[in-house]
C-alpha cells in the first residue's frame, strides 16, 4: 500500500473506532452497505463514517489494500476491468455506492450483477458532465454527448491511449446506464473539485502548502472570482446520510454553502494554517500574457469573465436541502497541510499543481517591474 493511502486509511480507521459524534440523528437501523472500491480518495472516509454510525460494510475491489480495515469490514475480491464480479452473486445489500467509475461498462456489469438485490444505487459522478460551463446552472442543464460509436467499448487502455477529453462524456453515459439499470432507486451525486486530506492532485493542496512557506504569494485576478470545491469528508459523510434517508435523484455536490470568492478563500486558508504570507494580486491579463493557466497553474481559480465561469458556480440548493453540510474551510486547510507533511520528502518536493517556486518568483518580479 502506498504511504499516502495508508495514512488516509489509518485516519479513517481511527475515526471508525469512535462513537459517531456528529450532530445528525442516528440512523433508524444499521444498513448493509456495499462500496465498489472503497480504498481511493473518498472511499476510506465513507467507510470510517459508516462504521462510526453503526452500519455493516462490504467492500468490493481488487484486494490491493490487504486487511486495510483490520477485519471491521467484509472484503470481496474481483476486477471490474475484466468483468470478474462473481463475488457479488447471490448477495443482497440495502445500498450500493459506486465511487470510482468512469467507464460505462462497469456500471452495466454492476447492474447485471446486482439487479433486484440492492435497494439504492448511489453513483458518484462529476460536474464535468455538463455540456457548457458559461453560466451558473442546476442539475437540469444539458449533459455532454459521447462523441464515439460505442461507449461500452471504452476501457482503461483506450482512455489512456487517447487525448479526446472523454472523462465528462463517459461519466454522463455512466449516469444514464445507472438510471437504466436501477431506475427510481438511483441517486447521482455530482461533486465539483474534491479537496482535503488524501488528495493526490494538489489542486487545492497547493494553497495551504504555499502559504505555509510564507513570503509574498502570487494570487490570481482581483480576488473577486467565485470558487467552488468540497472537502472529501463532507462529500463522503453526506453520501452515507443520503443512503440512510433513502434520498434519490440527481444532486450537484460542491460548495461552500454560500458564494465564496478567491480572496476570502485564501484568507481562510491563511488563517487556518496560521500563516504570515502576504498576497500579491496579479491581473488576469498579465497571467494570460505569461501563459499562466487558470485551474492548473493557479489551482481552484476560474476567472469570472471566462467561458468556463459556470464550472465553479453550480447551483447546489438541491443538495443543501438534502442535508449537505460543510466543515470550516480553515479546518480543511489545516488538515490538508498536516496530511501533506506526512508524505515522503520527494513527493512534497514536487507539487502536482500550481507554480514552481522559481516560476512564481519570476512572475512576481515581472509584475512589480511593470507596476
Amino acid at each position: 500500500m502506498a504511504t499516502t493511502r495508508r495514512n488516509v486509511l489509518a485516519a479513517s480507521l481511527a475515526m471508525a473506532t469512535l462513537t459517531a459524534s456528529d450532530s445528525f440523528a442516528a440512523p433508524p437501523k444499521p444498513l448493509r452497505i456495499l462500496i465498489l472500491g472503497g480504498t481511493g480518495f473518498i472511499g476510506p472516509h465513507q467507510v470510517g463514517y459508516a462504521l462510526a454510525r453503526g452500519h455493516k460494510l462490504t467492500l468490493f475491489n481488487r484486494g490491493r489494500e490487504a486487511d486495510a480495515w483490520s477485519g471491521q469490514v467484509e472484503e470481496l475480491i474481483g476486477d471490474r476491468n475484466t468483468g470478474e464480479l462473481k463475488a457479488l452473486e447471490g448477495r443482497t445489500w440495502d445500498v450500493c455506492i459506486d465511487n470510482p467509475t468512469t467507464l460505462p461498462f462497469w456500471v452495466r456489469d454492476a447492474g447485471r450483477a446486482l439487479a433486484g438485490r440492492v435497494g439504492q444505487y448511489i453513483f458518484v459522478s462529476t460536474v464535468s458532465v455538463y455540456a457548457t460551463n458559461d453560466k451558473p446552472a442546476d442539475e437540469t442543464a444539458a449533459l455532454l454527448p459521447y462523441p464515439g460509436a460505442d461507449p461500452m467499448a471504452e476501457t482503461a487502455a483506450t482512455l489512456a491511449a487517447s487525448n479526446r477529453g472523454l472523462y465528462g462524456p463517459l461519466k454522463a453515459v455512466s449516469e444514464a446506464e445507472a438510471k437504466r439499470r436501477f431506475g427510481a432507486a438511483t441517486t447521482i451525486i455530482r461533486p465539483g473539485l474534491i479537496t482535503g486530506p488524501g488528495d493526490e492532485t494538489d489542486r487545492f493542496t497547493y494553497w495551504p502548502v504555499r502559504l505555509a512557506k510564507g513570503g509574498e504569494v502570487l494570487a490570481p485576478g482581483d480576488g473577486a472570482d467565485p470558487v467552488q470545491f468540497i472537502d472529501a469528508r463532507d462529500l463522503a459523510e453526506w453520501t452515507i446520510r443520503m443512503a440512510e434517508t433513502r434520498t434519490f435523484g440527481v444532486f450537484n455536490a460542491t460548495g461552500l454553502a454560500r458564494v465564496l470568492l478567491m480572496r476570502p478563500m485564501l484568507d481562510a486558508v491563511r488563517a487556518g494554517i496560521d500563516s504570515t504570507a502576504t498576497f500579491v494580486w496579479v491581473s488576469d491579463a498579465f497571467l494570460n500574457a505569461n501563459q499562466v493557466s487558470a485551474w492548473s497553474d493557479m489551482p481552484v481559480w476560474v476567472p469570472r469573465h471566462s467561458d468556463d465561469a459556470g464550472f465553479v458556480q453550480r447551483d447546489i440548493r438541491k443538495a443543501l436541502a438534502a442535508g449537505l453540510t460543510f466543515r470550516p474551510l480553515a479546518t480543511t486547510a489545516m488538515d490538508t497541510l498536516a496530511w501533506f507533511r506526512t508524505l515522503p520528502d520527494a513527493r512534497q518536493a514536487k507539487m502536482r499543481a500550481g507554480l514552481a517556486p522559481d516560476r512564481e518568483a519570476q512572475l512576481l518580479a515581472q509584475w512589480k517591474a511593470k507596476a
